[in-house]
């Protein structure tokens, strides 16, 4: 029997219950819809804003990530992702810092925190707790409370539907109730078909794994809508699936990192290519994938073709994290390896602290 029908021993791998998480994404994401109903900015937030930043990592920051490619061609205010201890330079007293950390004692985060409150900004923060949960209540921040118990990358809902919905209530864009409900009902009418109990040769998931089993996996996807989707993969990949993989996207991998494809025969064996792919991406760069394709092809490298479903920009840019989630949760079975655990980050965490 294959390991990816072994529901016993699957579950025997995963007893900090990543699946589970997974697999009720859906039900996070209404919570975290309730979360942000919840949330009552004062008006004043917005007022003079000239640019909005989102400090985060890893986990945290990959909703900001998210927000800005949905937002990309929408939101007439410039929106920046810091991952960095010091916001950049242009960030005073007209700018919205958005501090997002999980677990409120993101290191870099909480840095950024200090960087903003120094330069004046108008602060607004998304955790579960921790340090910067205690400096918002000391200086009366707006502070949108989290649940705790989750990994970063399992809260994904939680850092990305309050700010989506934090935005919009204080006006930078339309009302996003409607699309974030109709997300919901989409995403739980596809996940049964990535299910646990599903056989590998029904089950997109399962069997896009076993394609990326004792593989390293190169995501290229478009510069818009699916670029983050992309880091996502890439971070599930390394951190449930304990696999190395790597991202970039069209159009700007083709001005550098196409060159590197001329020297690759002594490894191609190991390397795997996935493309996502949306419906909405621009012609050139569509072109630009079908040429790059025979490029890659010429080596013998397998190409994987992932396709956004859905009816609007929401649904499919998340119908696409939904499928990598659960192919990174069997990549981890395959690996034989607990998928929740980052002994590593937790070990590079601890030399940072001695």
């Amino acid at each position: 029997m294959s390991i990816l029908e072994d529901l016993d021993k699957m579950r025997a791998l995963d007893p900090l219950g990543m699946y589970d998480k997974i697999y009720h994404f859906p039900e996070q994401l209404e919570d975290a819809k309730a979360i942000g109903q919840k949330a009552n900015p004062d008006k004043n937030l917005a007022e003079g804003i000239n640019n909005i930043i989102i400090a985060g990592m890893g986990g945290s920051a990959i909703g900001g990530d998210l927000v800005r490619s949905y937002l990309g061609g929408t939101i007439k205010v410039p929106f920046h992702i810091c991952r960095h201890y010091r916001l950049p330079a242009f960030v005073d007293n007209h700018s919205l810092v958005i501090i997002s950390s999980y677990s409120g004692n993101t290191e870099e985060t909480l840095a950024a925190m200090q960087d903003a409150i120094a330069r004046k900004a108008k602060i607004a923060c998304i955790t579960s707790g921790g340090k910067v949960a205690e400096i918002a209540r000391a200086n009366n921040y707006l502070m949108i409370e989290l649940p705790t118990g989750f990994p970063p990358r399992a809260a994904l809902g939680y850092s990305f539907v309050p700010l989506l919905m934090l935005i919009s209530k204080l006006g930078f864009i339309d009302n996003v109730e409607k699309d974030i409900a109709d997300l919901i009902i989409g995403l739980k009418s596809y996940r049964d078909r990535y299910a646990q109990d599903l056989k590998t040769e029904k089950n997109p998931a399962k069997s896009l794994a076993l394609r990326l089993y004792q593989k390293i996996p190169i995501i290229y996807t478009g510069p818009e809508l699916t670029d983050t989707i992309g880091t996502r993969w890439k971070g599930q990949s390394c951190e449930n699936g304990k696999a190395l993989a790597f991202n970039n996207q069209f159009a700007e991998f083709n001005h550098n990192e196409l060159v590197g494809w001329n020297v690759i025969e002594s490894y191609k064996d190991k390397l795997v290519v996935i493309y996502l792919r949306d419906n909405d991406d621009h012609p050139r760069i569509s072109r630009r994938m079908e040429i790059v394709r025979t490029i890659i092809e010429k080596h013998g490298v397998d190409i994987i073709d992932v396709f956004s479903h859905g009816d609007f920009t929401l649904g499919r840019m998340f119908s696409l994290i939904q499928l990598g989630d659960f192919a990174s949760f069997y990549l981890a079975v395959l690996n034989n390896v607990d998928p929740t655990p980052v002994k590593v980050i937790d070990f590079l965490k601890w030399e940072l602290d001695q």
